[in-house]
């Protein structure tokens, strides 16, 4: 295999594999796979293509791959896309023998009238052009039966009942860093690597027991700590993110540096499994529809129906196809399979800054000490929130935290994730929990009155709405219209 040192890297010209690779070839080797056994297969070893001019890149960016540790061996996942693709050739270039890892999850017999080739059959064929510029092998895992139990399952279980689930956060704690690393045993490779934006701090070689730190990656916009929170010790022990010390328009230069086949495939978006399927259509097709009525939170007006309140979520406008808006999502009654929408979502007395979270998984293992001048996101994002902990336990001996924020959100999902940091360390996660102690969004007495009715058809045809009334600054050159709240 091809060595560079650290401060060397071969340019390696773009070869035709796209358009020479069958795609019958990988089909083939596809179906030799039993998703059952976990074993690996469809070991890509790929032919050399070598240019004679020399690329150098800065040190700097290398950084994150533990450059100036023995050569090591790396289990590396791609999925084709640009940013797991740049972290395999840095780590190549920093000189460890890396092994590309292809996940396969699809739920092609799910929706396969939907697709006109399997959605994974692209990805296939730019990661391994991929690997084919540095001669790295690539193999394939099916993990499709444990993609489903481990994430799937919960999903569709917490969307019927009322929450709102994080299926990045479950997938990389029991997929990509769980169940992977299950499936290529615990001493085959010293660590295992990704594309994350997100930087992790390990002990020193005769540091061994000291606890390895999973810190904000360089760029604050991409960083996906928030993701990767509910992580264990022991899994992040075994992690490197190349891409944590360089910003994302780094990795884009970098990739043309590489001459990348996939140099210009745009980021992917939604939820890894679902491909081209809309989330409202897999959602339809796993938990099915039940007609509900759409109400008004302050007065109780029935404003429409709705298909089943598991297709929204709290903060949501979209979808609710309601004129004089904009309206939100602001309540959900699962029992009766009521939405509760408002135009007033951002009044300042509508806001919560105080809400509880169960499921707690601390990084280190234990609670911080310090629990009173900690930051929390409460979504991924650049925007933190200063916030406290409360620590209490519930009625089924389960640790809870209180957490009050420095300032309001309104935005607060249960189901979701809240992630917890010390400065630039994150520290845990854990579940947003239901509101409590009228905690949530007040919706009027009426609105409940009317919510708990057996039959709702004496309700008659939904209100004829209102426009909101607008005020206009008459004294402005050109008239300056607002809504009001």
């Amino acid at each position: 295999m091809l060595r560079t040192t650290m401060a060397a890297l071969s340019h390696f010209p773009l070869t035709p594999l796209l358009s020479k690779t069958p795609i019958t070839t990988i089909k083939n080797l596809f179906s030799l796979s039993n998703p059952k056994t976990l074993k690996l297969f469809c070991s890509l070893r790929p032919l050399s293509s070598l240019s004679s001019n020399p690329k150098t890149i800065d040190p700097k960016f290398l950084s994150c791959c533990l450059p100036n540790k023995k050569p090591l061996k790396v289990a590396v996942l791609v999925s084709g896309g640009v940013d797991s693709s740049i972290a395999l050739r840095l780590l190549h270039a920093a000189g460890h023998f890396c092994t590309a890892f292809y996940l396969k999850i699809w739920f092609q017999e799910d929706f396969e009238n939907f697709w006109s080739e399997c959605p994974w059959e692209e990805d296939m064929r730019y990661a391994k052009a991929v690997c084919d510029q540095v001669d790295v092998p690539l193999e394939v895992v099916h993990l499709t039966d444990e993609y489903w139990t481990n994430v799937v399952s919960y999903i569709i279980d917490e969307y019927r009942h009322g929450r709102t689930p994080n299926p990045d956060v479950l997938c990389n704690t029991r997929i990509k860093f769980g169940a992977f690393m299950d499936a290529i045993g615990g001493t085959k490779f010293d660590f295992v690597a990704s594309g994350h934006y997100a930087r992790v701090v390990h002990g020193d070689g005769d540091q061994k027991d000291k606890l390895s730190i999973l810190e904000l990656s360089k760029d604050i916009v991409k960083d996906q700590t928030y993701f990767l929170s509910h992580l264990s010790q022991s899994q992040l022990k075994r992690l490197i993110f190349p891409l944590g010390c360089i910003p994302k328009e780094v990795v884009r230069r970098l990739a043309q540096i590489f001459d990348l086949p996939n140099q210009d495939r745009e980021d992917s978006q939604g939820i890894c499994f679902l491909g081209k399927i809309k989330f409202s259509e897999f959602v339809a097709r796993h938990i099915g529809e039940a007609e509900g009525i759409i109400l008004e939170a302050e007065t109780g007006d029935f404003l429409g129906k709705h298909r089943g309140f598991w297709f929204y979520t709290i903060g949501q406008r979209q979808g609710l196809r309601l004129p004089g808006g904009p309206w939100y999502v602001v309540e959900k009654d699962v029992k009766n399979n009521v939405v509760f929408v408002s135009r007033n979502y951002f009044s300042v007395d509508k806001r919560r800054r105080l809400f509880r979270v169960g499921s707690l998984k601390w990084l280190s293992g234990s609670p911080p000490s310090q629990i009173n001048q900690l930051q929390c996101k409460v979504r991924h994002g650049p925007s933190f929130y200063d916030c406290s902990l409360a620590m209490e336990v519930d009625g089924d001996g389960h640790e809870i935290a209180v957490v009050k924020l420095s300032e309001d959100d309104q935005g607060l999902a249960a189901g979701q994730f809240a992630a917890f940091y010390q400065d630039r360390m994150c520290i845990g996660s854990g579940v947003i929990l239901e509101s409590w102690n009228d905690q949530g969004f007040p919706v009027c007495l009426r609105a409940l009155e009317i919510a708990d009715m057996e039959d709702k058809s004496k309700l008659g045809n939904p209100v004829k709405i209102k426009v909101k009334p607008e005020i206009c600054n008459e004294e402005s050159d050109h008239k300056e219209c607002v809504n009001l709240n």
